[in-house]
């Protein structure tokens, strides 16, 4: 029979290892949405650069915007 301090350290170390495997599952979802959050600044970065590469091309009279049948 196991005395009452060896079960409290027991379950203390089962709690620590449960903590730890959540703290790595946490690690890991942190990590991968810093990689989205990348990739998504990267795109938006490169659509902003599009768009401001086509909007010489695009300039012109708000006149011109004007459906014909106006």
């Amino acid at each position: 029979m196991e005395s009452p301090l060896n079960e409290r350290v027991t379950e203390l170390e089962v709690k620590s290892a449960f903590a730890e495997d959540m703290l790595d599952a946490l690690n890991a979802t942190v990590y991968r949405q810093q990689q989205q959050i990348d990739r998504l600044l990267r795109e938006v970065r490169e659509l902003r650069e599009q768009s401001m590469a086509a909007a010489p091309a695009e300039s012109g009279s708000l006149r011109d915007e004007i459906p014909p049948h106006y």
